[in-house]
């Protein structure tokens, strides 16, 4: 009875290495794949958001808001104020809150968290900085970012102050 027991169980090992094998190969090739594609995408949404900040610290807001998608589909929402619908309006109440270069101060973006979820999709969790003469507002942001033809644009923005 050991016999058999023991047979079946060297027949049953024997029998799921090519089981075990095919799919270890499957699942690599797939993410090597995807990972080659995600690297490309995220370089560029980290490109999209180098911009936005390269504008700011120039105080261009305009230039800025080139990162978010000109629709008004578009939200943003903060602690502070009742969200905001649309490029337009987003646009408005950025310019009526940092009126001047010196109230934008320089931007820094600390990326915690951006992950590819579709080929049109992906998400980020970020820390962000203002340096400025007097003081140093900060907060955290998480963006849901949507790829429209070959950009990357940010189509809803909540962001808190700490």
């Amino acid at each position: 009875m050991l016999d058999l027991l023991q047979k079946n169980m060297r027949n049953l090992i024997i029998l799921s290495f090519p089981l075990l094998f095919s799919c270890s190969l499957e699942n690599k090739s797939k993410n090597t794949y995807s990972n080659t594609q995600d690297s490309q995408e995220i370089h560029a949404i980290k490109t999209m958001l180098k911009k936005q900040q390269d504008c700011w610290n120039n105080g261009d807001i305009e230039g800025f808001m080139q990162g978010y998608w000109n629709s008004e589909k578009l939200v943003f929402t903060s602690l502070k104020y009742k969200p905001a619908y649309g490029w337009k309006e987003t646009l408005r109440r950025y310019k009526e809150g940092y009126p001047s270069k010196e109230s934008m101060g320089e931007l820094i973006f600390d990326l915690l968290d951006l992950e590819h979820t579709s080929n049109t999709t992906a998400t980020l969790k970020g820390k962000w900085e203002l340096n400025r003469k007097d003081d140093y507002p900060n907060g955290i942001f998480w963006l849901n970012i949507n790829k429209f033809d070959d950009n990357w644009l940010i189509t809803k923005d909540s962001t808190i102050s700490l």
